[in-house]
């Protein structure tokens, strides 16, 4: 198990892994072994168990044979414990940006979840913190989860009042990494990270995710075409049937995304 003076990033492993849904199974038989701060690629085509994968791994959805760890927590057993430690990229259906939302409106509703789910004694005490020292801290996690991201805001159209139906997609890609870390989480994981980029665009966004592993953040990508440098792990067809598209029944099962 990670100690506390380990590596701030997740190791992840995994031995005989899969999921069986109603219509068969989404993936079976996926085995990684991955230190933390790992850049780990889920390849394989459209329809074969990617996103199903990257959610069983982050605690979303859960596994019906073998087992994985994350941070030393056991799934399926432990997928509380893992929801906590990881935080979701852009994944459809799941933790998509609001078109209509202001950049500017989704950091701070991203930061007023943050404080309102925040439950330990550290974060209690900060609540009771002057209220502009607490804005200033969020302000400052806000700046540093947006550069770690590569979003400079001063580069957008209105800037923090663009909208996102106005963002290209790989700076949507950007700000949707940077509110996922925010939280600060040990893995991170992106669904088609590489869909509708183009060749140079797609490059940035492999930069971008090194650049989060080499900050010590475990990653995990859902792509169609894994870059060299990256642990890959491929999911098949032969024991996949589509049900990616149950992944609503079962993050219904966990009760959260």
């Amino acid at each position: 198990m990670d100690s506390p003076s380990s590596t701030h990033g997740a190791a992840v492993t995994a031995e005989g892994f899969g999921l069986k849904g109603p219509r068969g199974w989404a993936f079976r038989g996926v085995s990684v072994a991955a230190e933390p701060g790992a850049l780990i690629a889920v390849e394989g085509p459209s329809g074969s168990g990617r996103t199903c994968l990257l959610l069983a791994l982050t605690g979303r959805m859960r596994a019906t044979e073998g087992h994985a760890e994350v941070g030393g927590q056991r799934l399926p057993k432990k997928m509380a414990a893992v929801r906590r430690m990881s935080a979701l990229g852009p994944v459809t259906g799941v933790s998509e940006l609001d078109p209509a939302f202001t950049v500017a409106e989704h950091l701070r509703e991203r930061a007023l979840l943050q404080r309102h789910y925040a439950g330990s004694p550290a974060s209690l005490r900060a609540l009771l913190r002057p209220r502009a020292e607490r804005a200033a801290d969020a302000r400052a996690r806000i700046d540093a989860a947006l550069d770690a991201a590569g979003l400079d805001v001063d580069t957008l159209p209105k800037g923090t009042r663009t909208s996102v139906r106005d963002l290209e997609r790989l700076e949507a890609l950007r700000l949707s990494v940077g509110l996922a870390l925010m939280t600060r989480p040990r893995l991170l994981a992106v669904d088609d990270m590489d869909l509708k980029l183009s060749d140079a665009e797609r490059a940035l966004a492999w930069e971008l995710l090194r650049s989060v592993a080499r900050g010590g953040t475990t990653v995990v990508a859902v792509c169609s075409e894994a870059p060299d440098d990256a642990l890959r792990v491929t999911t098949g067809t032969d024991n996949s049937n589509d049900t990616e598209e149950g992944a609503d029944d079962a993050l219904a099962e966990t009760g959260r995304a």
